[in-house]
């Protein structure tokens, strides 16, 4: 199975993206992790485009042809990374769920980008107003909407485990 996370920066996609691995026993392929991996050899310093997530897409195919959960965190922003990362999931003959993160207290996700930290060395997070200006498709298929205003991590985990079972 390949589940796809998205969902504008601090917004709780990787807290989930994690703490659902850890319970499914998953790999979990972090956009993020791979393109602050990429700025770090000085050849690729510069804007580094749509590499991350190429490199994610293998990894994530490798992992699921050899019969691995894989869970897909990035902002996956665009309709044409989600149709990307389906492809994957079509590739290596798998079932694909889609999920959202969203953090529907405007107030709350704003707290959030501000005061948090990074957990990847070097990765410069994004401002406020970076986050507000992002370009960021809407959803035009069937998928799961997790709202973390409303929702702890746990209750956020314990719900998508209920809706992947379903």
């Amino acid at each position: 199975m390949l589940i796809v996370f998205g969902g504008l920066p601090g917004s709780g996609k990787s807290t989930i993206a994690r703490a659902l691995a850890r319970r499914l026993g998953a790999v979990h392929v972090r956009v993020d992790t791979i393109e602050q991996a990429l700025r770090s050899i000085d050849a690729l310093r510069a804007d580094i485009g749509p590499a991350g997530y190429f490199a994610a897409y293998g990894v994530a195919e490798d992992n699921l042809r050899v019969g691995r959960i894989v869970i897909a965190d990035s902002v996956n922003p665009l309709k044409i990374t989600r149709n990307a990362w389906r492809a994957v999931g079509e590739g290596a003959a798998v079932e694909v769920t889609e999920v959202e993160v969203v953090c529907s207290d405007k107030a709350e996700h704003r707290h959030r980008v501000e005061t948090r930290t990074s957990d990847i060395d070097g990765l410069k997070l994004p401002t406020w107003q970076a986050v507000v200006d992002r370009d960021y498709e809407k959803w035009d298929r069937e998928h799961i909407v997790i709202d973390t205003a409303l929702k702890s991590v746990d209750e956020a985990v314990g719900d998508l485990m209920s809706r992947l079972a379903g």
